[in-house]
C-alpha cells in the first residue's frame, strides 16, 4: 500500500482545481479577480482592496485563494456566500477556520456555523471609496443575496450568485422547504420575476455582472458562454428581462429545465453545515494495492471508455475523467452510497480525489487504486459500423441524449432514454437483440453502456462511442 499521508501532502502542493481566468482592475489598489472551474462551470471571486481580500462563493479547494493572497501580500478578511450552493461544496468554513476571516451570509440560511448576517442594508467597507453592499435577491433560492461593489457610492459591479446568470437566471426548482414542490417552485419563480424587474433592471447599464456559474451549469438553462457581462448586455441578450408579465415569466422560467442531479440536496445541506477541511478529508481515503477486488462492490472506473471496453472489474461503472465527471458522479450515484475509485495510473489519484471532493463525495470513497490489467472479468465488444449500416433491424438502439437533443435523430428506429433517467428505465430495453448505445460524442454513451452492463448483465451491449459522429 502507498504511504497515503506522504503522497497526499506532497501532491496537495501541486494540484489545484481553480483556473485563474481574468483580472479586472477598479484602480491600481483595487482588483476583482475571477477564478473558474470548468468541471462545474463555477466562478468564484476575490475582491482585493488595500491588501484586504473578500472572497465570494469559493470552491472546495482553497489553495488558489491562499496563493493569490500570498502573491499580493494580502489578508483574507471575509468570505461571502451568495446562497447555499447545490452543485459544489464551498470552502467557506475551512477558510474561516484557517485565516480567522468572517463568513457573511443571509440570515435566512440558518447555517450551523458562526456567521455575520449579510442582507439588504448590510455593508462591508473596504476603503473610504470602496464598499460591498448586500442585496436580497430571492428566486433561485429564498435565501439568495447579491453583492454590489460600490466605488464612490456608485455601483461598479454586482456579484449575482445564481440570481442573474449570463443570458439566463438561476432555476427556481432546486430548493423546496415543504412537500408542495410545484407550489414552492412557482413561488420562487415569482420572486425571481421581481428580483429581475425591481432590482437588477434598475442598475446602471455599465454595471459589471459577475455570477457564480457559466455555460454548462445545471443551476440554470441556456447560459451564455462568456466570463463577464454588463447590465446593458443582459438587458439586450437575456430573455428573462423581456418577460414582462409575471405569469409568462413563471411559465417560461419553469420550461425545459435540466434534470436535477441526486447530489444537489446533499450539497445544500453540507454547505449549511460547512465541509470538513479538505486535506484531512482526502488523507482519510485509503490508497489500495493495484487491481484491488471486492465481491459485489461498486467501482467507479475513471479511465477512458476505450480502456474500459478492453478490460474492467465486474460491477464497474465507467465515468471517465473529463470536465463533467463530477456532475455525472453526483447524478448517477446517490449520496451515502459507498464506492471505490479506479484510475489508470498513480498520477491520477490526487486529481480524481479532488474531483470527488468538489461535490462532497470523498467521504463515500471506500478506497482508490490503479487498474492496469489488460484482461479481466469483463469487456465490451467492439462496435462494427458496417454491420449497423447493413442491417439496423438486428439491433436495439438506445439514444441517451436528452429528450430535446434526441429530436435530431441519427437513426430511424431508436429508444430515447436520457442518461440521467437510465437507471430507473432499464426495463424499457427489450431482450433478444444486441443493444447499441449512442449519444452525441461518445462520453455519455460510454457511461450508459457500463451502467446497462452492470445492472442488466444478460444483455449484449455495444457502445457506438465517437463513431456516432460519422453517421
Amino acid at each position: 500500500m502507498i504511504n497515503r499521508r506522504s503522497f497526499l501532502t506532497q501532491s496537495l502542493l501541486l494540484a489545484g482545481t481553480g483556473i485563474w481566468a481574468q483580472t479586472k482592475k477598479v484602480n491600481d489598489k483595487q482588483i476583482i479577480y475571477q477564478f473558474f472551474d470548468s468541471g462545474l462551470a463555477h466562478f468564484s471571486y476575490a475582491v482585493l482592496v488595500d491588501k484586504k481580500i473578500i472572497l465570494i462563493d469559493p470552491a472546495r479547494d482553497a489553495g488558489s485563494y491562499y496563493t493569490f493572497a500570498k502573491e499580493h501580500g494580502a489578508t483574507i478578511i471575509g468570505v461571502i456566500e451568495t446562497h447555499p450552493h447545490a452543485d459544489f461544496v464551498s470552502s467557506h468554513l475551512e477558510i474561516a477556520n484557517y485565516t480567522k476571516a468572517k463568513i457573511y451570509i443571509s440570515k435566512l440560511q440558518k447555517a450551523s456555523f458562526e456567521f455575520e448576517p449579510f442582507d439588504t442594508g448590510n455593508t462591508i467597507r473596504l476603503s473610504p471609496s470602496i464598499s460591498l453592499k448586500a442585496l436580497s435577491t430571492p428566486g433561485h433560492s429564498p435565501d439568495s443575496i447579491s453583492v454590489v461593489l460600490e466605488k464612490d457610492k456608485e455601483p461598479h459591479a454586482v456579484f449575482t450568485g445564481d440570481s442573474l446568470l449570463f443570458g439566463s437566471v438561476g432555476r427556481p426548482d432546486l430548493r423546496t422547504y415543504s412537500g408542495e414542490f410545484t407550489t414552492q417552485r412557482e413561488q420562487l419563480a415569482k420572486q425571481q420575476f421581481h428580483t429581475m424587474h425591481d432590482i437588477f433592471a434598475l442598475f446602471p447599464d455599465k454595471t459589471l455582472v459577475y455570477p457564480a456559474h457559466g455555460a454548462g451549469s445545471h443551476c440554470g438553462n441556456a447560459i451564455r458562454n462568456v466570463k463577464e457581462s454588463t447590465i446593458r448586455e443582459e438587458k439586450r441578450t437575456n430573455p428573462a428581462f423581456t418577460w414582462l408579465d409575471e405569469d409568462e415569466f413563471v411559465r417560461q422560467l419553469l420550461l425545459d429545465q435540466p434534470d436535477i442531479p441526486q447530489y444537489f440536496p446533499y450539497n445544500v445541506e453540507l454547505n449549511k453545515l460547512g465541509a470538513n477541511e479538505l486535506h484531512k478529508a482526502l488523507s482519510a481515503v485509503p490508497i489500495l494495492d493495484n487491481n484491488y477486488w471486492e465481491e459485489s462492490a461498486l467501482f467507479i472506473d475513471t479511465r477512458p471508455s476505450s480502456a474500459f471496453r478492453i478490460a474492467h472489474r465486474k460491477g464497474a461503472l465507467n465515468i471517465p475523467d473529463a470536465d463533467k465527471f463530477e456532475t455525472w458522479l453526483g447524478t448517477l450515484i446517490a449520496p451515502h452510497q459507498g464506492f471505490y475509485v479506479v484510475v489508470s495510473e498513480v498520477s491520477k489519484i490526487k486529481p480524481m480525489l479532488l474531483k470527488t471532493a468538489k461535490i462532497g463525495y470523498e467521504v463515500f470513497v471506500k478506497g482508490i487504486f490503479v487498474y492496469n490489467q489488460n484482461s479481466a472479468d469483463l469487456s465490451i465488444d467492439d462496435f462494427d459500423s458496417d454491420l449497423l449500416r447493413a442491417n439496423q433491424d438486428r439491433y436495439t438502439i438506445i439514444d441517451v441524449r436528452t429528450e430535446k437533443e434526441a429530436k435530431d435523430k441519427y437513426f430511424d428506429k431508436v429508444i430515447n432514454i436520457p442518461l440521467s433517467e437510465l437507471t430507473e428505465r432499464l426495463q424499457e430495453i427489450p431482450d433478444g437483440k444486441t443493444v447499441l448505445v449512442h449519444c452525441a460524442s461518445g462520453y455519455r454513451s460510454g457511461i450508459a453502456a457500463s451502467l446497462i452492463l452492470r445492472l442488466r448483465p444478460e444483455l449484449n451491449i455495444m457502445d457506438i462511442s465517437n463513431a456516432i459522429t460519422k453517421f
